[in-house]
Parts: C-alpha cells; sequence; structure tokens
C-alpha cells in the first residue's frame, strides 16, 4: 500500500521533470513568445548531453543556449534568424535533426545506398550458388549427323 504513493509521486515526478529544466528566471514574460522559444529549444542538442535537447537538458551550457536563443527572439529574430545564429556559432551538431543538404546528403543518402547494394550482391550471390534451372541451361545446335538422325525419326 505504502508503494502506490511512492509510484505515483516517481510519475509525476518524471513528467515534469522537462518543466523543471527551464528555471523560473529563464521564462519570457509574453506567453506566445516563451512558447516560441520552447518549441525552438527542443529542436536544438544539448552539446554536454548529447542526445538532449536544451530544453529538457539541466546542464549550464544548455542554461546558456536557452537564454542566448531567448534573447535573440527579444531581439526581434525571426525563428529561423535565431536558430541560424546558433547554428553559425556552434556548427550544424546542434541540431537535434540536422539538414538534409551540403554534406549531409551523403550521409542521408549512404544508409540506402549500401542497403541497395547489399541487397543487390546477396541476390547476384544467391543466384550464382543456386546454379542454372531448367530453363537456364543452352541447348547447343544440332550436328549435320544429329539433324540427318531427327529427321529419319521424324518419318518413322
Amino acid at each position: 500500500m505504502r508503494r502506490i504513493p511512492l509510484t505515483a509521486f516517481a510519475l509525476l515526478w518524471l513528467a515534469l521533470a522537462p518543466a523543471l529544466a527551464v528555471e523560473p528566471d529563464e521564462i519570457l514574460p509574453d506567453p506566445a513568445m516563451e512558447a516560441r522559444a520552447r518549441n525552438l529549444s527542443q529542436g536544438l542538442r544539448c552539446l554536454v548531453c548529447r542526445n538532449e535537447n536544451i530544453d529538457e537538458s539541466n546542464a549550464e551550457l544548455a542554461r546558456d543556449l536557452r537564454i542566448l536563443l531567448r534573447e535573440r527572439l527579444v531581439a526581434g529574430d525571426s525563428d529561423a534568424e535565431a536558430v541560424a545564429y546558433l547554428v553559425d556559432r556552434y556548427g550544424e551538431f546542434v541540431l537535434l535533426r540536422p539538414t538534409t543538404g551540403g554534406a549531409n546528403l551523403i550521409l542521408w543518402l549512404a544508409g540506402p545506398a549500401m542497403l541497395i547494394l547489399g541487397l543487390g550482391t546477396a541476390a547476384a550471390y544467391v543466384r550464382r550458388r543456386r546454379g542454372p534451372g531448367e530453363g537456364d541451361a543452352r541447348v547447343p545446335p544440332l550436328s549435320p549427323e544429329d539433324e540427318a538422325r531427327l529427321a529419319e525419326i521424324l518419318k518413322e
């Protein structure tokens, strides 16, 4: 019976953890601007935590990035300009979903290309390994003696 309140508290704590990462002094007074900042910060990677966005990270650098992002938005930058500023400063690694153009295009296409190459190689290997089928064998042309013999057999 004692486990139920403890479990409920743990689940509540886990559900509120992302909201607790953004500290009260970071929150903008304008709710629309704060929503924009939250939306953008969920697409930016914490450079310390690697696979966590800056909105949920408790790292000091993530806090600095959240503040910097909010400062850019308050200064009048559009969403794209604010993100571009951070990308210029920290590189494309700061994006949780990197762009699919430029040098990254090679990385995006390498996986499917390797899969297609592997499937083609496997199909060729299986086809060669199986050997010729019934209809695959080429029949050599009949020699003149065989043609004469065939003609005799067909006459009978």
